[in-house]
Formats: structure tokens, sequence, C-alpha cells
């Protein structure tokens, strides 16, 4: 496994003979857990050479978000992208992303309006704009994103859509625990009774989209969900269905519809989704 930390060793590095498949990029911001194992595993699956970037990236934490406690484990991520495969992991410092006298971001609309967009004004902006850097640094043909940041793997999509760039987005199905609670790195910051409470949001989510599917109109279901999740402790910023590729609000499902869901248990935000029908 080849280590680049710097653009020129990056460039270095990917100029091995690559498989006739081409080349897949994991983006990560590290604390690598099984979920970021599942990403690594797909595009390894697919015969590419395989690219891990790990960068806490400060453009996508907003205002009041401390960007210093967010885990960090550089010895133990290289440790297991070692071991899951992967050939190239791509180490940039902020220097490197975010040059003196850098002026472009990437402004967005569409699906990055609402939810996380409302909540965490600038975030998607952020998130875009490292992955479309990322994008021209590495030039894969492909990319693997989770689908528990459900908003984001949208946000990406319709950047690479709108922007014509040459890379397939390729979404990998939420990695749980053995209790259905979605795996993240911030998981780390529950205490043990908020962990063991933490799995009702994907309870709770499953069992409102079954009633929707059944046919009972949205309103209520959702209402009592975010009644049961305020009464368990969970604060609730938002709860909703919604169409999966534009993120706009539904009222009755549609074949791609999604429920999606943030809440606050004690000093962690969750997120997490699933499927409608």
């Amino acid at each position: 496994m080849l280590i680049a930390r710097t653009l020129s060793d990056l460039r270095a590095s990917l100029t091995a003979p690559r498989s006739g498949r081409g080349l897949a990029l994991v983006p990560t911001m590290g604390a690598l857990h099984a979920g970021h194992h599942a990403l690594v595993a797909a595009a390894v699956a697919s015969g590419a050479l395989v690219v891990a970037s790990v960068f806490v990236n400060p453009l996508q934490f907003g205002q009041g978000e401390d960007i210093a406690r967010y885990p960090r484990d550089e010895p133990g991520d290289l440790a297991r992208l070692r071991e899951w495969g992967c050939r190239v992991v791509w180490l940039p410092d902020v220097a490197t992303m975010y040059p003196k006298g850098d002026a472009t971001t990437i402004v967005l609309a569409g699906p990055a309006e609402g939810w996380e967009g409302a909540v965490r004004p600038g975030h998607f902006r952020g998130v875009a704009t490292v992955v479309a850097k990322l994008f021209g640094q590495v030039r894969p043909n492909t990319a693997y994103f989770g689908e528990k940041d459900w908003q984001q793997l949208q946000v990406v999509r319709r950047m690479v859509d709108d922007l014509h760039l040459p890379v397939e987005v390729i979404g990998v199905p939420t990695a749980r625990a053995d209790d259905g609670l979605a795996l993240s790195s911030r998981n780390l910051f529950l205490t043990p009774e908020e962990r063991v409470r933490a799995p009702r949001l994907y309870g709770v989510l499953t069992d409102t989209a079954r009633a929707i599917a059944a046919g009972e109109p949205a309103a209520h279901p959702l209402d009592a969900a975010r009644t049961v999740l305020g009464r368990e402790g969970f604060g609730v910023d938002y709860l909703d269905l919604v169409d999966g590729r534009s993120l706009t609000r539904l009222t009755v499902p549609r074949p791609d519809a999604r429920l999606i869901a943030a809440a606050r248990l004690g000093t962690v935000r969750l997120l997490d989704n699933v499927p409608v029908g």
C-alpha cells in the first residue's frame, strides 16, 4: 500500500499500472470503522485500483461545530486500509487542499437545500468543494459513498451530473450494528446509556416507513414518530418523507421515497434514513 502526503507523491503513486477496470476513490474523514470497510470492500470487489483519502475537511464544519473534537486515528486508519486491500492512501494537509489565495468553492441548490443544508448552513458547500478537489486530484472512474448520509450522496450525484464530471458515484447501503444503529465515527461519543437508546432512531424509522407503505397518510405516522423520539430523549432536528433524489418533501410515498432523520442524543447528532415501500 502506497501512502501519499503531497500532490507529487499522489501523482507518482497513480502512475503504477492499473487494472482494466480503472481507479476507484473512497473519500473519508478517517476514524475508520466497519461502514468504511463496506465502502472499500465494494471498491475492491469492482476490480479497480482503490484509493482512499483521509482528510478532516474544515470547510464543512460550521460555526459552533468543534472540528478539533472530530476523532482521529491515523495509525489505526492506515492499518485498516492495508488490511482491507486499499492500494493508495491520500493524506493531504489543509494547505494542500486549500492553498493560500484560493478563491473557488461549489455553490449548491436543489438537493442541498433544506434538512442538513438548513440545520448546518454552508456544510454542503464544504462537502461539494472538497469532493470536487479530490476528484480533480485523483481522477477516479468511480467513487463510493455511504447511503447513511443520504442527502450528501444526492448532493454529490447532482454536482457530478451538473458539472459533467467523468466519475460514476456509487452508493453503498448503510452499515449497521447488530441492534440497527447506523455506524458512524461520532458514535464514539455516545455514553453507555445513550448507546443503548440510540438504535431507537432506526426502530422508529422502520416502524414509520412500514405504516406509510401500508397506506396510512404520512402526516400522522410522522408526527407520532417525532413525538416518540422526543419522549425517549432525542432532540429531533428533522424527520420527514422525501423524494429520494431531489430531497423535496412528500405527503404520499413514491417508488423512490425515503424517510430521513437527524436527531440529537446527548452531544451526538445521529443521522439515518430508510426506504419507504
